[in-house]
């Protein structure tokens, strides 16, 4: 049987711990691409994941089914990641872009398929956090503007601004790297 978010929250307040297995289950993989492409790398991405289900289980009193449940675990997931990358110097952080975008820039650029995805990465992962947050949700995890706002708890136009100059910046920093080579 196929319950809806809400309905399993309900179970696992009433005190069925499987029903909790069933919700990670089914947002485990989105949590962890979100992590390791906000942190990139599996050890902070799978710590900021883990304590994400933490706090989400022990805040399962004050979720209210008139919310999306996929929302309010990325809001924590978010804050997570904030957190865990705050902790490392932003010169050891690497980014792990989008497969699809990875591959796209290769055919689209005449260097050798490994050597522009590494320097995809690093384009990617000098770009301010707060920029490369909400390139990731909304071109990665293709979320609307307002269900970015509401995860973030950023304003739509300043969320809709740090998209373009997340983009902006990339393609300065991509053009920069084709010119050079």
């Amino acid at each position: 049987m196929n319950m809806t978010d809400a309905a399993l929250v309900r179970k696992i307040l009433e005190g069925d711990e499987h029903a909790f297995t069933t919700l990670v289950d089914r947002h485990y993989d989105r949590c962890a691409r979100f992590a390791r492409h906000m942190l990139g790398n599996r050890e902070d991405a799978e710590e900021a994941v883990q304590d994400t289900f933490v706090r989400a289980y022990r805040s399962l009193h004050r979720y209210e089914d008139r919310q999306r449940f996929t929302g309010w675990l990325m809001r924590i997931l978010v804050n997570r990641c904030r957190t865990v990358g705050g902790r490392r110097q932003r010169r050891d952080r690497t980014f792990v872009p989008a497969p699809a975008v990875v591959q796209e820039a290769a055919e689209e650029h005449p260097a050798e398929h490994a050597a522009w995805r590494e320097e995809i990465q690093r384009a990617l992962g000098r770009l301010e956090p707060e920029q490369r947050e909400a390139f990731l949700l909304k071109h990665v995890e293709e979320l609307s503007y307002g269900e970015m706002s509401e995860i973030t708890g950023v304003g739509i136009s300043a969320l809709k601004m740090r998209v373009k100059r997340a983009c902006d910046r990339l393609r300065e920093l991509l053009e920069e790297v084709q010119h050079v080579g």
